[in-house]
């Protein structure tokens, strides 16, 4: 008679396999934005063979049954499409901003793309596979491999932040697929401030991730602490001064929740244990923050006192940026091409041998590329990131834990979007989608 078992095999399927595989090509190569990396060429390459293979292995997505995440991407590479479609000369002539190409021989009768700048318009909606297939096997996975996702991620967090520790360590780590800049502290990716923003997420995670199961939150917890304590230590080192924001918004955040974990886990001890366990954590983290700025291992707190924000070129850009959304309103310059729109209206008092890639303020950038189309596709975004934000932190017991993990990490990304553009790195497009599908729950097949 055979004998069974006591802990029956689990088959991963083929969903999980596959957004595994998607994940570790973006932590090896999908931390850049720039359009000519060779990070982009892996990421984009392997993300449409995954989808291929996923098609074969008849992975069947949830599709419009994840909520508004559906309608609100598809809406979004609808309209960088839309970008790309030819336009009569006349109707082209009407929009604002074109009358430099006016003067241009045969500009009568060519028909041209709504946008300004094709190449960089087929740019960013080639760069949109990462987001559409992340969504496809996520929504894919079975509900009980979907509550394994704060632990991967918190995983692939931990690996980065291990990558950065060497690199504050001294050691030279010269990634071939990244632009990073050779010996900062910026882990698997080539900005400082989107690798402080991806460790502010591990903060958030930590906390979620010690108390998702009962029985093994007694030493979760301790590791959780520690975890965040490193994420806080290395976010310092980045040298980000945006980091400094998030992190600290970060860790307030993941104490918010698990607040009532704690509570619960505390019941029946005295009055004065829950504050004094507050009090120690919060002085525990703080220690060690200031051991590293009297250490002068702080770097973001030093460049924060540094920098002159009268010569920072987010201030000086500022005013142009706000007069070149004016020129092209409501229709937009297109998607992707700021650095050579930014060209034809830079003043000569911003010339300098670097050049200015982005606003540094997605929200304007944003509105900029795409025009009204895309700034009420933003608000209407945002309103139902505010609707389902109120909804997740009123509720109170175990399912509302991860609404309020992915409402906290889309908060950070709004945070670091008024200074930077990290949504547009692929990594953190894979993170919003995850962060956005945790706010919305996916509805499960009958």
């Amino acid at each position: 008679m055979p004998i069974r078992s006591a802990f029956p095999s689990y088959r991963l399927s083929p969903a999980l396999l596959l957004f595994l595989l998607l994940l570790g090509t973006l932590w090896v190569a999908g931390g850049a934005s720039h359009a000519d990396v060779t990070g982009q060429v892996v990421t984009r390459t392997a993300t449409w063979l995954i989808l291929v293979l996923a098609i074969l292995c008849g992975v069947r997505p949830m599709g419009r049954s994840t909520g508004p995440i559906f309608w609100l991407l598809l809406a979004t590479v609808l309209l960088v499409l839309l970008q790309l479609v030819p336009l009569p000369p006349s109707l082209w002539a009407a929009l604002p901003g074109r009358e430099f190409l006016l003067s241009a021989p045969l500009s009568q009768e060519t028909w041209r793309p709504w946008s300004l700048a094709p190449s960089t318009t087929i740019n960013a909606a080639s760069s949109l596979i990462v987001p559409v297939v992340t969504l496809y096997l996520v929504s894919a996975m079975p509900q009980e491999e979907r509550a394994w996702l704060p632990a991967i991620m918190l995983g692939a967090i931990f690996l980065s932040m291990l990558v950065g520790l060497l690199q504050f360590s001294g050691f030279i780590i010269d990634n071939p697929f990244i632009n990073d800049s050779r010996g900062s502290v910026g882990g698997t990716f080539a900005n400082r401030n989107h690798f402080a923003l991806f460790l502010a997420m591990g903060c958030l995670i930590a906390p979620v991730w010690a108390f998702a199961g009962k029985q093994s939150a007694r030493w979760r917890a301790p590791v959780a602490l520690a975890l965040m304590t490193l994420f806080a230590l290395i976010i310092l080192a980045t040298g980000s001064r945006a980091g400094i924001l998030t992190g600290l918004l970060a860790l307030a955040l993941g104490l918010a929740l698990c607040w009532h974990n704690v509570r619960r886990a505390l019941h029946g001890a005295p009055r004065w244990v829950f504050p004094t366990l507050i009090a120690a954590i919060i002085g525990v983290i703080a220690l060690f923050i200031l051991v590293s700025i009297a250490a002068d291992r702080a770097e973001s707190v030093r460049r924060a006192f540094e920098i002159d924000p009268g010569q920072d070129m987010r201030t000086r850009g500022l005013p142009t940026v706000l007069s070149m959304i004016a020129a092209y309103f409501p229709a937009g310059a297109g998607f992707g091409g700021f650095d050579p729109i930014f060209r034809l209206h830079e003043p000569f008092q911003l010339l300098k041998p670097t050049y200015f890639n982005h606003a540094h303020n997605d929200f304007l950038e944003i509105v900029l590329d795409g025009g009204l189309p895309a700034l009420l596709l933003m608000l209407v975004a945002i309103g139902w990131y505010g609707m389902a934000s109120m909804r997740a932190w009123r509720g109170s017991g175990r399912h509302s834990v991860l609404p309020k993990l992915g409402s906290a990490i889309l908060f950070l990304v709004f945070v670091a979007s008024a200074f930077d553009y990290p949504a547009r790195t692929p990594m953190m497009m894979a993170m919003i989608v995850i962060a956005g599908l945790w706010l919305c729950p996916i509805r499960q097949r009958p």
